[in-house]
């Protein structure tokens, strides 16, 4: 078995995918559509588009740096994966340690969105399981679709795939660093998402979960910022993914 097939399966795929079923996609052999669902619908990965807004315009590569800092800076999410498609925009990849049924999937995909990009349209299918799972040939335009490195984004605003297959030891080396997100992970973004949808009572403050370690009960949003600077860490989160 190809390394990278171990670890688009380590990653993406529902236990007991086989993995010859991979191969001929890898070398642009069959379609680009793969099924990410376990036969009880339950999912490991999710998948974010981010599609090419305007000819001309970056901002759906901004939008997703922007929501790649924040699953990481507020959400204490492990580092998702980036993709071109092939077509028309960006995929943001986040891997399941755990399978969740797809229903959730789509309910997190939805807060998200409500939480950091508002100003992007998502399809009601946006979190369905049939995806182009890079590395695979476009069929439709002939580009391929694969996994980058998040300094390269910018540079395929306008042109949202390759021409020829990618290397695949450099798609291996894209992926072998990343990490899944195991239940309690999950669990606590889930929660925190869906907390933030919830009114607030007029001239009640938002309260702000203190940063373990600083053992304070009512901790300010001032408290945080000075703890932080004495640990000489700068509460500033944007350079993870640079939009440039």
């Amino acid at each position: 078995m190809h390394k990278l097939i171990r670890e688009l399966i380590r990653l993406y795929l529902a236990p007991g995918t086989p993995p010859e079923s991979l191969a001929p996609r890898i070398a642009g052999q069959a379609g680009d559509l793969v099924d990410l669902a376990a036969p009880d619908g339950t999912v490991r990965a999710l998948v974010i588009p981010f599609r090419t807004m305007r000819e001309g315009e970056d901002r759906h590569w901004t939008f997703l740096c922007e929501v790649a800092n924040a699953l990481q800076a507020d959400l204490d999410l492990p580092a998702p994966a980036v993709s071109v498609s092939g077509s028309d925009g960006y995929g943001l990849w986040l891997s399941l340690a755990v399978p969740i049924p797809s229903a959730l999937a789509q309910e997190f995909i939805g807060l998200l969105r409500l939480a950091y990009f508002p100003d992007v349209k998502v399809q009601p299918d946006d979190a369905a399981t049939s995806v182009a799972l890079p590395p695979c040939l476009n069929t439709a335009t002939g580009k391929w679709a694969a996994f980058i490195h998040p300094g390269m984004g910018a540079s395929f605003a306008e042109d949202s795939g390759l021409e020829m297959a990618p290397p695949l030891g450099g798609q291996v080396g894209f992926l072998e660093g990343l990490h899944s997100i195991d239940a309690a992970q999950f669990a606590a973004a889930l929660a925190l998402l869906r907390a933030r949808q919830k009114p607030v009572a007029a001239g009640v403050p938002t309260p702000v979960a203190a940063p373990p370690g600083l053992l304070l009960k009512d901790a300010t949003l001032e408290d945080i910022v000075a703890y932080l600077h004495a640990k000489q860490i700068e509460p500033t989160f944007r350079h993870l993914i640079r939009g440039g």
